[in-house]
């Protein structure tokens, strides 16, 4: 009987597909082909083969065409990726071509060239260029390219935003593009700074396992110089002739952060995230697979970088929830990037300020190491102050109460820069009726639509559903319609009628929906001008302005009062993070955290003794319920347009579950947030005191559960470690 091809198809389901090969070929796992499947064709991963196949040989269709000449996946990489696809429970075809390679290689087409464009003027460009006619980001882009021809690396450094103008400008025949091939060295524009005693330590801990697995917790206090721990880390790595990867947990920190590679390493640095043109991301990728990339900087999904020559992999800010992929494959990139540096021998480094529980844990029971910063570099070494204001009884202007408007009142006379944390955008949270009581709600899930003024829109945060601002109250025809709280929006119109002579930036998702909008909005600020920032929590991450000496968070309630386990850990990681922006080069910094509950012990803990022991107190909270990370968890989540079918389902997928001692289960029940998007929710959730106890349980039921009467009824996922219980 003929060998047979088992296959990797990008379809959700967790099983390979038999094909026979092609007459006289020898296939290697890894390799793409292309196959019949349904009406159509896919594109599909060889992943091995087998004797003969459960399905009669006569009924195995034939692999139509073979993609590569050589395998796209293989070694580390592909073994990694089977071990991501059992732990976290995908489907393979899901794991290897939805999420492992960039959309152009899932394509039946061949590699896309090597190297990185470099873009030209052409005649008529450098003619339109003379004549000025030309306005904003083409105006700059052609008067660039007049200076001299520009790789794409270089145009995202000095120009954010460019490729839409550079789309104009080729349109209108004024410039031109090529891939150039050749990779020649860049010479370092910056000296290395002087380390202070706790970064050579570190670099010297770290720099002595180069060659061997090794996992460290880089903990230090915002400003204490991680980022240079890393670049000195990374220049040993490239002297031995290895790669580097560093993720971020934000497409935002990725430019600033290439500008300080670039400008040290004199090196190319690839960046691999979602917002790059798929050409681009697929180049390089390629070039991490072949070697040629020698440091390569990406979102979670660079992960999945290939990396033949490994040196050193860097996950910053390891503790952010944005690592962990939520729809889909719900891998979780700071753990898979541990198991990928095991697989390669090379050490890890999991950088933080607000290191998780989960890493903490790690230390505590010896299988990381820690290495501390516990002072700040540069001119001002002194942490900024950080204080409670009580705002019980206190008369509030949008939000913002005496002192911490007397606070911004003397920051702005001072010619500094200020930042307004308030995690909720759009102009008010609720409408609502004065007269009737009617508010705005979204019909699919039942919760308050905000105001968003701007648009003149109110808007469901949750599915986007948007509806027009009515004019006068639906219930009762009445002009009694009030606005309820204040959102960003808000508050950045209140200050920007207060402070008339000063900026206010807001930075929220409606303020940065276009590629490179944060750049555009954050570039301007690191020159020092006077500012006032009004933001989400995308202002909470490692963003560097030397003027910025006032934080102020107008809220801390809903942190410290949440039904989540996790909430006082992030709640503590935001104002710490938070709180860093503050008095980061030679002025001090200040800090205003309001609350109505300035006695409680979670502040009271942060503020006098500290992140580290309240994470100390968390862990004892945790260990003493058998929480993560003292146990384990995975969450069946499921959702229906009918609720009951979600129960049905959930009720028989408990009884489904395997027998078994060390096996707790909770539900089912409804998820937190009940309806949503016209759709209602609910989920079953299993806890095990050990990893091999719950995944015993795991693998046999989730083959179980696709074989439930009801399970065709729903939409429904196992998430293998939750960060979010919803």
């Amino acid at each position: 009987m003929p060998a047979v091809l088992r296959i990797a198809l990008p379809v959700p389901l967790p099983r390979l597909f038999d094909y026979l090969p092609p007459e006289g070929a020898n296939i290697a796992p890894g390799t793409r082909v292309q196959v019949p499947f349904g009406r159509g064709v896919q594109v599909g991963i060889v992943m091995e083969t087998a004797a003969q196949s459960s399905v009669p040989t006569a009924q195995l269709k034939r692999v139509q065409r073979v993609l590569d000449d050589e395998p796209l996946l293989h070694g580390e990489l592909l073994s990694s990726l089977h071990w991501a696809t059992d732990y976290w429970l995908g489907a393979p075809g899901d794991v290897l071509l939805n999420n492992a390679l960039p959309t152009a290689l899932r394509q039946a087409k061949p590699w896309p060239a090597l190297g990185e464009e470099r873009w030209r003027l052409l005649d008529a460009g450098r003619a339109a260029q003379q004549e000025g006619k030309r306005r904003g980001r083409s105006r700059a882009l052609l008067d660039l390219l007049a200076e001299g021809d520009l790789r794409a690396s270089e145009l995202d450094l000095r120009l954010p935003g460019w490729r839409d103008a550079a789309r104009r400008l080729h349109k209108a025949g004024l410039i031109d593009s090529e891939i150039a091939l050749d990779d020649a060295p860049t010479a370092p524009t910056q000296a290395a700074p002087e380390l202070n005693a706790g970064q050579r330590d570190a670099v010297e801990a770290v720099a002595a396992t180069l060659g061997s697995f090794a996992p460290f917790l880089l903990h230090g206090i915002t400003g204490s110089g991680k980022t240079e721990v890393y670049i000195q880390l990374m220049e040993r790595t490239l002297a031995a002739g290895r790669q580097c990867l560093l993720l971020v947990p934000e497409i935002g920190l990725a430019p600033q952060t290439v500008a300080r590679l670039r400008a040290r390493l004199g090196v190319p640095v690839d960046v691999l995230h979602s917002n790059l043109a798929e050409g681009a991301r697929a180049r390089a990728w390629l070039r991490a697979r072949n070697g040629q990339a020698r440091v390569i900087l990406g979102t979670r999904s660079a992960v999945f970088a290939p990396l033949p020559d490994a040196g050193l992999i860097v996950v910053d800010e390891e503790h952010d929830t944005s690592y962990k992929q939520q729809e889909g494959f719900r891998y979780h990139a700071r753990d898979l990037a541990v198991v990928r540096a095991q697989r390669l021998g090379v050490p890890i480094v999991l950088g933080s300020a607000t290191p998780s529980l989960e890493t903490l844990a790690n230390v505590e029971a010896e299988r990381y190491r820690r290495l501390d910063l516990r002072e700040r570099t540069g001119a001002h070494r002194t942490p900024p102050r950080a204080e409670l204001v009580d705002v019980r009884g206190q008369a509030m202007q949008h939000g913002l109460s005496n002192p911490l408007l007397a606070a911004l009142d003397a920051c702005v006379e001072r010619g500094e820069q200020a930042l307004i944390f308030r995690n909720r955008r759009g102009y008010a949270p609720l409408l609502m009726c004065h007269l009737c009581g009617w508010h705005a709600e979204c019909p699919r899930c039942e919760k308050p639509l905000a105001l968003h003024q701007g648009r003149q829109r109110l808007v469901c945060h949750h599915c986007e559903l948007e509806r027009p601002v009515p004019t006068v109250c639906p219930g009762c025809g009445g002009e009694g319609l009030h606005r309820q709280g204040h959102g960003t929006e808000r508050l950045e119109e209140a200050l920007q009628t207060r402070y008339v002579d000063t900026p206010v930036l807001r930075i929220d998702r409606e303020t940065t929906r276009r590629r490179d909008a944060f750049e555009d909005l954050m570039g301007p600020l690191a020159d020092g001008r006077p500012a006032i920032l009004v933001g989400t929590q995308m202002l909470a991450k490692g963003h560097d302005l030397p003027n910025l000496t006032l934080v102020a968070i107008t809220s801390l309630d809903e942190g410290l009062h949440s039904l989540d386990f996790r909430a006082h850990e992030r709640l503590s990681q935001l104002i710490v993070q938070v709180a860093g922006r503050a008095g980061r080069a030679g002025k001090p910094g200040r800090v205003l955290l309001q609350t109505h509950q300035p006695e409680h012990p979670l502040l009271q803990t942060l503020l006098h003794r500290g992140y580290s022991a309240t994470c100390a107190q968390m862990l004892d909270e945790r260990r003493a319920l058998r929480l993560p990370p003292f146990a384990y968890q995975a969450l069946l989540r499921a959702d229906a347009t009918r609720r009951e079918h979600v129960d049905a389902f959930l009720d028989a997928a408990r009884d489904a579950l395997p027998a078994s001692e060390t096996l707790r289960w909770s539900g089912p029940m409804p998820a937190p947030m009940p309806l949503r998007a016209g759709r209602h929710r609910g989920q079953l959730l299993l806890e095990a005191d050990t990893r091999s106890a719950l995944h015993a349980a795991l693998k046999s039921w989730r083959d179980a559960l696709g074989e439930l009467e009801g399970a065709r009824r729903v939409r429904w996922s196992i998430d293998v470690d939750p960060v979010d219980l919803y």
